[in-house]
């Protein structure tokens, strides 16, 4: 069973929380799949609920003037759900250091099958100073559960040699989310964008990793920039503010050819 924890008013913080979602037209891509976009606002919201059941979401750590921000993301998928399907995801806080916690996720199909795993590290931030705050300053105790959807230590992500495809876009107010700067799965989008039609055509990414270094704000424009990986199937990314040259975000991409 679940470990829960017990509040005085008799609610109880579970350390596994489960989302159902229906995967809707306006989610899918050009040939009827997901959009990773979309996945990741699945993980996003079902880590929110959870989080708020927890007594640790956005809106009670701004009562202590902190908010929560996104580290890492790295997300697998086996199988990617079309348009009416409807997948569950699973979630949990694996564990807490100083300054990071993480949380992971699994994906279901409607069948029970798992189809996809993710794992994520999230800091906790002052607001005013924009520097980290000690999770043990910020965070009530609550339970968590050890298992890893993905062991992943968070290695720092390769960075880009030599650019093949550089892509200019606007920082638009649609992007930006409640901390006022642009949300995380907007990144994702940017740097999808420069993937070439023929692998977009011809493959299915199964495997994403990204790693935040810097806020982007509303006004700003960002180069989103690709490069070969280590490998045939693998692909860095990197997207900068153009007005300074800040990284904003480092990814790498590995792709399955379609048979």
């Amino acid at each position: 069973m679940p470990e829960t924890t017990s509040l005085p008013n008799g609610d109880e913080m579970p350390s596994l929380h489960e989302e159902s979602f229906a995967v809707q037209y306006h989610e899918t891509d050009q040939y009827g799949f997901v959009r990773l976009v979309a996945l990741l606002n699945y993980l996003q919201t079902s880590g929110v609920k959870h989080a708020s059941r927890l007594k640790v979401a956005v809106s009670d750590l701004r009562k202590g003037g902190n908010t929560w921000v996104l580290s890492r993301v790295h997300l697998t998928m086996d199988r990617y759900p079309r348009g009416g399907e409807t997948i569950r995801v699973r979630t949990w806080v694996a564990s807490k250091t100083p300054y990071f916690t993480v949380r992971d996720y699994e994906l279901y199909s409607a069948t029970g099958d798992i189809i996809g795993r993710a794992t994520t590290s999230w800091a906790v931030l002052n607001m005013k100073s924009r520097k980290p705050v000690k999770l043990s300053e910020a965070l009530p105790e609550f339970p968590m559960n050890p298992n890893r959807a993905i062991d992943d230590n968070f290695g720092t992500l390769p960075v880009l040699e030599n650019s093949q495809n550089d892509l200019l876009l606007p920082v638009l107010r649609g992007d930006l989310d409640s901390n006022r700067h642009v949300n995380n799965t907007v990144y994702a989008a940017w740097a999808l964008e420069t993937i070439s039609e023929e692998v977009d055509r011809t493959s299915r990414l199964t495997e994403f990793e990204i790693a935040f270094r810097s806020e982007a704000l509303y006004g700003e424009t960002i180069k989103a920039k690709l490069g070969n990986g280590e490998t045939d199937d693998c692909y860095i990314h990197r997207i900068e503010s153009c007005s300074d040259g800040r990284e904003l975000a480092r990814l790498r991409t590995r792709w399955s050819r379609l048979e």
